[in-house]
């Protein structure tokens, strides 16, 4: 299968490598040509929870010639208004998209490729770009997994293809329900992504603070919440539905915040690719986020006072107004959880 991972940036690269390394017929491709140029003269390097180097070929999306039969898309939505027209010449008849950017894209994807062509995904775990060809894996190795979907919920022979082709950079798992995963993986983006980004931190500066971690905790309540209203029924994330956590704060707040612990603590050390934006002082994907829960929430007249709060921060952050800086935190008011399910 001809490949291309276009938007090959932190966590592309690393995918892009571990297909290679794989024996699969992958390219690599991005717009930032210092990182295009170390990856074709140095390979693409993996360090943190995986220490590898692999030959890649790499190139800029000016040199994409077509088709490829599957498109890996991970451009940041803040560019896609300009990406998602430079792949659609290089597709043909028969070729997919799965887009496993972060948010809820795949509506906005299927509007430039068409939705005959277009299959969704969420990733389970995270990376950093260090430099030009090098990419952090900040979670660890088990917590690579793929959980991808057709946008009808069908079980298709290209579906499956897709998830042995992911299996070589990870584990991949087949959804019948890509929305609610869709959710599900929102729900942590605007969560410990979100505070991530707003306080300038790890997931685990979050975890060793109790109220940053009630923060999170009540985002991702306000989330689940919305979701209910709107009729999507969320999957488990890493083995916990979503509603039972509802049911844990019900018994015992400690005992929800235990179970928030276990779900992230493997993920310590990732730093919300917001954050990286913010620290670069480049626009993140904060609208197609935070933003879009707070929209959502909105429109289903659900209360989402901490995230709201969170998405004004970040927006702050980006025009200047606010500094990156864990004191942030002090701008955001919490409630004992029980008193918000």
């Amino acid at each position: 299968m001809r490949t291309a991972v276009v938007g090959a940036g932190s966590m592309g690269t690393i995918i892009g490598a571990l297909l290679t390394r794989g024996g699969e017929d992958v390219l690599l491709v991005d717009v930032n040509e210092p990182h295009v140029k170390a990856l074709n003269e140095k390979g693409a390097r993996i360090t943190g929870h995986m220490e590898l180097t692999v030959p890649v070929k790499a190139i800029t999306p000016d040199a994409m010639q077509g088709p490829y039969d599957l498109v890996i898309y991970l451009v940041k939505t803040t560019h896609d208004e300009q990406a998602l027209p430079e792949i659609l010449p290089h597709l043909g008849e028969e070729s997919a998209v799965i887009t496993l950017q972060n948010g809820v894209p795949e509506e906005r994807v299927a509007a430039v490729v068409g939705r005959e062509r277009t299959l969704g995904g969420a990733i389970g775990w995270g990376a950093t770009l260090l430099e030009p060809g090098v990419s952090e894996l900040t979670s660890e190795v088990e917590a690579m997994t793929y959980d991808i979907g057709e946008l009808d919920g069908s079980v298709t022979e290209r579906l499956q293809r897709v998830k042995a082709l992911l299996d070589k950079a990870g584990k991949a798992e087949i959804t019948t329900n890509l929305a609610g995963i869709r959710w599900t993986k929102l729900m942590a983006n605007v969560s410990f992504s979100g505070l991530g980004a707003a306080l300038n931190c790890t997931y685990g500066e979050i975890l060793d603070n109790e109220k940053a971690l009630i923060a999170a905790t009540t985002i991702i309540v306000e989330t689940i919440k919305t979701a209910q209203a709107l009729g999507i029924t969320m999957e488990p994330m890493q083995g916990v539905a979503p509603g039972v956590l509802i049911d844990i704060i019900r018994e015992s707040e400690e005992n929800a915040l235990n179970v928030i612990r276990m779900v992230w603590g493997r993920h310590r050390d990732l730093v919300a690719s917001m954050l990286q934006d913010l620290r670069k002082g480049l626009r993140c994907e904060v609208d197609t986020l935070n933003g879009y829960l707070s929209e959502k929430s909105a429109q289903a007249g659900v209360p989402t006072p901490v995230n709201d709060k969170v998405t004004e921060i970040i927006r702050g952050i980006q025009e200047g107004r606010y500094p990156l800086s864990f004191d942030n935190l002090e701008m955001i008011e919490v409630r004992p959880l029980r008193e918000i399910i």
